[in-house]
């Protein structure tokens, strides 16, 4: 950046960054409470608006092309990030039902992050917001463990493991694209991939709820219990 803009160019840029950032900071802590969608809206807008480039450049007479006096300002778009936005915002006193509801909305989940939204709102809908991150992390968990299918969605489509999937042909049932149970779903989701909240440890593969007594939890051990779900590691 430096080579193209030249050190007062980059310093401008920089300068402009943390000025938005500083003042996005001052939004987030001013709102009392947890009306703070603004804030986000604010260091959202930031991370991904594009500047305009202004310049003027000239062709010397070997062919070159070069600016002919420093730009005052560089096209740039810079992608938001879940895990930086979310610490972010945790650091300004944001609690996670307000990062779920922040994250639960805009753009679309790719076919993995589907798999799990979809396993998060059948199986913990009713659970709290950390029963939900704890759900996610568990097929997280197992599709890194080496022990299950190696992705999210063969995880949640695996036959007899999770009830709400059709055992024989794999199929989901639908979901209520409109419903806030679903926007939580989708905002655990993003929350959950990018790790940016603590749940249940990476060797914790297992969950059933307390009205059942499967054989196999006797077998291992006990690691937590979140709402209804209890949670295990071997």
């Amino acid at each position: 950046m430096i080579k193209l803009l030249g050190s007062r160019g980059a310093s401008a840029v920089m300068g402009i960054i943390l000025a938005t950032l500083g003042a996005s900071s001052a939004n987030a802590q001013s709102f009392g409470g947890f009306s703070l969608a603004s804030a986000a809206s604010s260091v959202a807008a930031t991370l991904a608006r594009p500047a305009v480039a202004v310049t003027t450049a000239v062709r010397l007479g070997n062919g070159s092309i070069v600016q002919a006096q420093p730009a005052q300002s560089v096209t740039m778009s810079l992608t938001p990030n879940v895990a930086t936005e979310a610490a972010w915002l945790r650091s300004a006193g944001w609690p996670l039902y307000a990062l779920v509801d922040r994250f639960g909305a805009g753009g679309s989940l790719n076919q993995e992050e589907n798999c799990m939204a979809v396993a998060v709102y059948h199986e913990a809908r009713g659970e709290s917001l950390e029963g939900q991150v704890a759900v996610a992390r568990v097929i997280m968990n197992r599709a890194a463990s080496g022990k299950y299918p190696g992705t999210w969605c063969e995880v949640v489509k695996q036959p007899w493991q999770f009830s709400f999937v059709n055992p024989h042909s794999g199929q989901f049932p639908s979901v209520d694209q409109d419903s806030a149970a679903w926007r939580k779903a989708v905002g655990v989701t993003r929350l959950a991939v990018a790790n940016a909240v603590q749940s249940v440890p990476t060797d914790c593969l297992w969950y059933h709820a307390n009205y059942v007594s499967p054989s196999w939890g006797r077998r291992l051990t006990r690691v937590s219990q979140i709402g209804a779900h209890i949670f295990y590691r071997s």
